[in-house]
């Protein structure tokens, strides 16, 4: 991760290319360069595990061969990338038997290493991390998400957004759900909701997020899956307050 963070801060001085993979989902040149490195370094480290990437993955269905399966995204903030504003990151992830044991999340702009192990808690460049105690919605900083075809669903998303925004103290949109997921654990916000996600995008945030203390569910309220591509993830304190503004707001299609 700390490559592939020095490769984006290098690549913003010397410039990059961008392309489309959608209307409004941009890819660059050097997602692909931060994916060819961790790939290249993890087959020669660990030669018969699986990955699961972004950008050359056939998909979050692809088979699986082996018990151990790195997830991770080269360059999770993408648009925010491309556009000069500094808040994105490199995030990685080790599944064994299908559950994340070890994640690591870099913003090399800010220099925060943050990281997770499995029944070891969570931890920023070595200090350990602790959600907030924040216990009421109107009390709490929440932060969200809209997926690349927001066009497509703009009066339902925008509906759910103002349900929130009238019962919590303030909403943001920082454009990487990796770091929204570490700073709900690092207790910066106490609240994370988000739909049409990737387990690339989530995998190593949402360990970081249960070692912290933190609380994972889906949208609905059942348990946690990177594959179900929605997550609601909280300090705990304000996590069924949060399902309850989802459950009131007009569905999502």
């Amino acid at each position: 991760m700390l490559r592939a963070g020095e490769m984006q801060m290098s690549r913003r001085e010397s410039g990059f290319q961008i392309d489309k993979k959608g209307t409004i989902d941009l890819v660059t040149e050097v997602d692909l360069e931060c994916e060819k490195m961790c790939r290249a370094l993890l087959a020669e480290r660990f030669p018969h595990h699986d990955i699961l990437a972004e950008e050359l993955s056939s998909g979050p269905g692809q088979p699986r061969t082996s018990r151990y399966r790195w997830v991770f995204d080269p360059l999770d903030g993408t648009t925010n990338y491309a556009h000069g504003l500094p808040v994105f990151c490199a995030s990685l992830a080790l599944e064994i038997d299908g559950r994340a044991e070890v994640g690591a999340i870099y913003d090399p702009t800010r220099k925060e290493l943050f990281s997770g192990e499995r029944g070891q808690g969570a931890f920023v460049n070595g200090t350990r991390l602790r959600v907030s105690e924040t216990r009421s919605l109107l009390d709490a900083l929440l932060v969200t998400g809209f997926p690349y075809d927001v066009h497509e669903k703009l009066v339902p998303l925008l509906a759910m957004f103002g349900a929130f925004l009238g019962e919590a103290r303030a909403v943001r949109r920082l454009g990487s759900a990796a770091l929204d997921l570490c700073y709900v654990a690092a207790g910066r916000f106490d609240g994370f909701w988000e739909q049409t996600l990737k387990p690339w995008d989530v995998a190593a945030g949402a360990l970081i997020v249960e070692e912290a203390g933190g609380r994972i569910t889906g949208m609905d309220g059942s348990q946690f899956d990177p594959v179900a591509a929605h997550l609601v993830a909280s300090n705990g304190q304000i996590h069924e307050a949060m399902l309850g503004v989802i459950r009131r707001a007009p569905q999502q299609t």
